[in-house]
């Protein structure tokens, strides 16, 4: 995770949490005036889009107040869907047995884009399943990862 989303989880986080929702993750994509803050929050019962524009009203008050973002950007606040990004490795832990499509910062086994099943978490250490084969990664290792959704 970049800097700036690391300082935005520790900023948005306890006000996301005061209105009863997990934090699942941020992301800042940067693309001049039309740069994006994707903030995905989380709980149980899901998300509505009542609870998305409670977190945007709270986030964005507080993002004025605190003013993290020097430059022109667009606030959003969603579910993190069927296909939910993963932002740690703690939060695969939940989905093992399941499939993730995975973007590594550079190769490992001859592999820098894959699908696996996830089949173990120890610390920040991921063990998936690719085409039979055990890959094991530090989740550091990864610049992008996400659930593949399943259906039967």
């Amino acid at each position: 995770m970049a800097r700036i989303e690391e300082r935005l989880v520790e900023m948005l986080e306890p006000a996301v949490a005061a209105l009863g929702f997990e934090l699942w993750g941020v992301e800042f994509v940067r693309a001049g005036k039309h740069s994006t803050l994707r903030v995905y929050i989380d709980h149980d019962n899901g998300i509505s889009v009542d609870d998305c524009a409670d977190v945007s009203h709270q986030v964005s008050a507080l993002l004025d107040v605190e003013d993290p973002i020097s430059s022109e950007y667009y606030l959003e606040v969603s579910s993190p869907g069927m296909e939910r990004p993963f932002f740690s490795a703690a939060q695969m832990q939940d989905y093992l047995g399941e499939t993730a499509a995975v973007e590594l910062t550079m190769a490992q086994q001859n592999k820098r884009k894959f699908k696996g099943v996830i089949k173990a978490i120890d610390g920040d250490q991921v063990e998936f399943e690719v085409d039979g084969e055990p890959l094991k990664v530090s989740y550091s290792t990864v610049k992008k990862a996400h659930l593949v959704p399943q259906f039967n």
